[in-house]
């Protein structure tokens, strides 16, 4: 799998979804903060931060779950606001979606992102963009088994160019995407 933010998510993401499964509230508080911390550049760790914020506010809006009050009060101890991974890694284990699915899904949605943002970039039509979706699936699939395998000391990620091109991006005048 890619050494980059997806795997770094889909780790998150299923230590998140193994703590509440496991109602080990430190385990939680670990994954929340990690994940928070691992963006390489400001405008990343925001836009993660606020994904993860919306979908938690719709979650409580119009899906509340049993159990969230107990979860929500993990996340304001540790002071942090939740990256998307975490939200989306608590909303499933509450609703009683298995990891290996969940993490699937998320990692699916995650290369859909991609996709979508090469749509409007690049002159690919949609039909394109879902051929490009379908060659991904089995690499998303892939992904998500390694990434529900890997020991918690192989978190981070490795896609320096990735990183280093992400901070420049941010400082410039000019941009077609936020992030």
């Amino acid at each position: 799998p890619a050494p980059g933010a997806g795997r770094t998510d889909g780790m998150l993401f299923a230590a998140a979804h193994r703590a509440i499964l496991a109602g080990d509230e430190a385990g939680f508080a670990w994954a929340l903060e990690r994940a928070d911390i691992l963006r390489a550049s400001a405008e990343t760790a925001l836009e993660s931060r606020a994904q993860g914020q919306a979908f938690l506010l719709a979650i409580r809006a119009a899906w509340p779950l049993d159990g969230l009050a107990r979860w929500d009060e993990v996340i304001a101890a540790t002071g942090r606001p939740v990256a998307y991974a975490v939200a989306v890694a608590l909303a499933a284990a509450l609703i009683g979606v298995a990891e290996g699915p969940a993490l699937t899904a998320y990692l699916h949605a995650f290369a859909a992102n991609l996709v979508s943002a090469g749509v409007r970039l690049v002159p690919l039509g949609q039909t394109d963009g879902q051929r490009a979706l379908a060659a991904l699936d089995p690499i998303t699939h892939r992904a998500a088994e390694a990434a529900l395998a890997a020991p918690l000391d192989d978190l981070g990620g490795r896609a320096m160019a990735v990183d280093w091109t992400s901070m420049i991006h941010e400082t410039q005048y000019t941009r077609l995407f936020r992030s």
